[in-house]
């Protein structure tokens, strides 16, 4: 009982780990930029491919020289992403919300 206890709280701390985790935009395959809402399999090739020919992204709203990734998609997907643990600034008054291990 108190192992299938433990299995059924496991797998919801991994479910809920994986809606509320940051992806790295330097370090995440594509996959897990498909994971974000917002992107898609197009745009997640797209990010790839932009950092394999000009480099690492060096703040988070350079993600808007993606094509298809404009300022209103931008401000939903800004929680989500993170460049080097950097997460992108938040709204005027809002305190952004971390779940980046330091």
């Amino acid at each position: 009982m108190l192992r299938k206890l433990f299995v059924v709280l496991f797998a919801s701390f991994a479910l809920i780990s994986n809606v509320f985790a940051v992806v790295d935009l330097n370090s995440a395959t594509q996959q897990q930029l498909e994971a974000v809402k917002g992107i898609g399999p197009t745009k997640a090739k797209a990010i790839v491919e932009y950092r394999s020919k000009n480099g690492a992204f060096k703040t988070p709203e350079d993600i808007m020289k993606i094509p298809g990734i404009k300022q209103g998609v931008y401000n939903k997907i800004k929680p989500e992403i993170s460049v080097g643990g950097k997460l992108a600034a938040p709204a005027p008054g809002k305190t952004p919300v971390t779940t980046a291990k330091k």
